[in-house]
C-alpha cells in the first residue's frame, strides 16, 4: 500500500487507541465505520496455511472454520502495514477488530502474525509451537482468514485473523 493510500488509514489509527492481540468480546461502546477493502484473490500459500489449520482443528475434535472476505481484507490491510513499516507487529489491533465488528458482525477478533517463513508448513508449525498463537488455532470461532505478502526482498509477512460471529 502507498503512503498516500495510507494515510486516510493511518489518520484514523492515530485517533484510536489500539489494544494488544488479545482475544476480546464486543464492548458495548459506539463502533466506528471503517471501509472495508476488496479482498485480494487467494495465493496458493494462504489457501496451505488454511487447510493446515482446518486439519489440525478436525484433527483436535474441532469445527473446522469458514473463510470470510472481510477478514481476509482487513487481514491484507495489516500485513501490507507490516511490510511497509517493515515490522512484524499487533499494532492497531483495536482498529482490526472494530472493522470485524462493524463489517463481519464479529463477537470475538483474534490475530496471529509471523515473518519470514518460506512455507505454509513451516509458519504453522511456528503457531502451533507457541501457547499463545496455538490458543487461537484452537479457539471457539467461527471464521478465518490468512493474508501472505511479500516485501521486496521476497520475505513472508504473514497475518491470521480469526472471529466468532
Amino acid at each position: 500500500m502507498k503512503a498516500s493510500k495510507l494515510f486516510p488509514f493511518l489518520a484514523i489509527i492515530v485517533t484510536l487507541s489500539f489494544t494488544s492481540c488479545s482475544t476480546e468480546p464486543v464492548e458495548d461502546d459506539a463502533l466506528s465505520s471503517i471501509d472495508v477493502l476488496v479482498a485480494p484473490e487467494a495465493k496458493v500459500i494462504e489457501i496451505e496455511i488454511m487447510e493446515l489449520i482446518n486439519a489440525y482443528r478436525i484433527n483436535e475434535g474441532l469445527n473446522p472454520l469458514q473463510n470470510h472476505s472481510t477478514v481476509k481484507a482487513v487481514a491484507f490491510t495489516h500485513t501490507d502495514y507490516m511490510i511497509e513499516v517493515d515490522n512484524v507487529s499487533h499494532d492497531n489491533f483495536f482498529l482490526r477488530k472494530q472493522s470485524l465488528q462493524a463489517n463481519a458482525s464479529a463477537n470475538i477478533v483474534s490475530e496471529n502474525v509471523a515473518y519470514g517463513f518460506s512455507s505454509a508448513q513451516a509458519v504453522v508449525n511456528a503457531w502451533l509451537n507457541s501457547p499463545s498463537h496455538k490458543e487461537n488455532i484452537i479457539g471457539d470461532f467461527t471464521d478465518f482468514e490468512v493474508s501472505a505478502e511479500q516485501n521486496s526482498e521476497g520475505k513472508w509477512y504473514f497475518t491470521n485473523m480469526f472471529i466468532k460471529r
